[in-house]
């Protein structure tokens, strides 16, 4: 049908200059060859004409199930795309710059979709015959085999964006069975979880979150991988449950429930590792540079985090100082290229918590004894002279931000309780359930209600707007628990015309890092095994990141070594107990 379509347009491809065009659904012409698509349609002379070929091409071997359920065929890569999409929007919606969904996760999912030979390219032959494997009988089928069909996501206009529309799918064979929609609501649903794809990067939930941190990190938006699985946790990006958002004819039961059903948390390390997998699949160049002006660079996070953790602003100057110094803050070193492994990959928030910890072990030590015969002598400093700013009391910070962290933490695992994971939207693995799911699903709802009027239990407040702060604190406090302003000239003195800590001592971590590709870490962290204040301070940012503290701590041992390089000292010997 193609070949008679666009047997009168022999314009050359402005990309690769070949003459070699086909159709999209939406009646635009494509290069066969480079898969460019232009703006250039077909001129349609009978409508009626075209609109019985799209229903005869890719109704095929549905009219059955139309017929029942009043669904539609679709594709698990179509649903991953409807993910992407609104997520993207999420994202806008946030203030990240509008582009990233029409123009940077677009193509990146584009590419994928080449890369794994999904779209965009001349189906393999031996995955039409796996499909055909699965089925065991097809309906509707011609006599001659049929050449596969271009799907659509969503039926919206072309002016709707690239996301939407331009992003086409080839079906794997016309053929399957009536049972398909019985084992899964999408086509390939079975076929998609049961094929090995050791060449290939299959997409799963976590890998839509690797897609969108990638694309912020191309654009260099000021949002961390941890600010973005914090606003999926808190509901302000579609992840859990996602697929309530799906079309109403795109049916979802059976095996899909395995493959958009999330029922865990996000976790840090795996959409990292994803997003790292993914950018050297498709072949990536080298990311934008990270300048010291964007937001992801250590001066700034650093600047960030230390006012979330109400610590001095003097100590800035300090993480600018250990930043220069081990030559993190380059553009060489923070910049991705992907498939590069002679070097190590940046975890930005990670890597400006560490450096924070760092400079508090340099100034305080965190040996759970200096830090207090610190605190003790800018308290009576503080008491016996009004005059100027007040000194930095270790002890006083440690019992507003512990006192702080202990409330906000005891909310966070009340709500994580509390989280309902089914979705209002029933789900079923087979129509044959369906009403009983349904009819159980009411029950369950009436239930619900008439606890909650017998217990006079209040509905949750709407949640309030997103926030790159989790603890705030103000200056205008009376009760002295802003420690914005606070001096550090308690703890530092003034050696060949620059300001160096009294304390000329340092215990490091571990003396020897791990192999990280053997060990999966750096150095092994136990609580047990360190100060309590050490512990105090991750568990801080641990909270703040929402990560483990071992995290942290490995980035800490890294900047360590390479601060003192050869120069490395035993670890002194402390006493395990914080004193009060």
């Amino acid at each position: 049908m193609d070949e008679e379509a666009t047997r009168d347009f022999n314009e050359r491809c402005a990309q690769c200059s070949e003459v070699n065009w086909g159709l999209t659904d939406g009646g635009r012409f494509y290069c066969r060859s480079c898969h460019n698509v232009t703006e250039r349609t077909r001129e349609v002379v009978n409508a009626g004409f075209v609109s019985n070929v799209r229903i005869q091409t890719i109704s095929k071997g549905l009219r059955k199930q139309e017929k029942t359920d009043g669904g539609c065929e679709w594709y698990v890569c179509e649903g991953f795309q409807l993910v992407l999409k609104k997520q993207a929007e999420a994202l806008e919606a946030l203030g990240v710059c509008p582009e990233m969904k029409d123009e940077i996760l677009c193509n990146f999912w584009r590419l994928y979709l080449q890369k794994s030979k999904q779209a965009y390219c001349n189906r393999p032959a031996r995955e039409t015959v796996k499909a055909l494997s699965v089925c065991d009988s097809s309906t509707d089928v011609d006599s001659e085999p049929e050449r596969p069909s271009i799907l659509h996501l969503l039926s919206l206009s072309e002016s709707e964006g690239d996301l939407q529309t331009d992003c086409s799918f080839a079906s794997s064979t016309s053929k399957f069975s009536e049972s398909t929609s019985v084992c899964s609501g999408s086509v390939d649903g079975s076929l998609y979880l049961m094929k090995n794809q050791k060449d290939k990067l299959r997409m799963t939930m976590p890998m839509t979150l690797s897609f969108c941190y990638m694309a912020l990190l191309w654009l260099r938006e000021p949002m961390t991988l941890s600010d973005l699985l914090r606003f999926v946790v808190e509901g302000h990006i579609p992840y859990l449950n996602v697929f309530q958002h799906f079309p109403e004819k795109m049916k979802l039961c059976g095996l899909d429930l395995k493959i958009f059903c999330v029922e865990s948390w996000p976790v840090y390390e795996e959409v990292y590792s994803k997003m790292l997998e993914l950018a050297a699949f498709l072949d990536l160049p080298r990311f934008p540079d990270i300048t010291d002006s964007c937001f992801l660079h250590p001066d700034m996070l650093c600047m960030k985090y230390l006012m979330e953790a109400n610590l001095p602003d003097e100590l800035h100057n300090w993480t600018c100082r250990v930043v220069k110094k081990i030559c993190i803050g380059e553009v060489d070193f923070l910049t991705l290229v992907p498939g590069n492994k002679s070097t190590r990959n940046v975890k930005y928030d990670v890597l400006a918590a560490a450096v924070i910890v760092v400079v508090l072990k340099l100034l305080f030590l965190l040996d759970d004894h200096y830090e207090w015969l610190l605190s003790d002598f800018a308290e009576e400093r503080n008491k016996n002279n009004k005059e100027g700013g007040p000194y930095f009391e270790f002890k006083k910070w440690y019992k507003v931000i512990k006192c702080s962290l202990d409330v906000e933490q005891k909310k966070l695992d009340e709500e994580r309780a509390k989280y309902l994971w089914r979705c209002e939207k029933p789900l079923f693995y087979s129509a044959e359930k369906k009403s009983k799911v349904l009819k159980r699903r009411q029950m369950v709802v009436n239930l619900q209600n008439q606890f909650g009027k017998l217990s006079g239990s209040v509905r949750p407040a709407e949640k309030p707007n997103p926030s790159s702060f989790q603890l705030r604190w103000s200056e205008e406090n009376t009760d002295g628990s802003c420690f914005h302003r606070h001096s550090l000239k308690g703890i530092l003195q003034e050696k060949c015309g620059l300001l160096t800590a009294m304390n000329p001592d340092y215990w490091l971590c571990t003396v020897k890092l791990c192999t990280e590709k053997l060990c999966g870490h750096l150095a092994h962290y136990r609580e047990v095994d360190f100060p309590q204040s050490y512990h105090f301070v991750l568990r801080l940012f641990s909270f703040l990141l929402r990560i483990q503290p071992s995290y942290i701590h490995d980035e800490v041992c890294a900047i360590e070594h390479k601060l003192f390089n050869k120069k490395l000292c035993k670890k002194p010997k402390y006493n395990t107990g914080l004193r009060k």
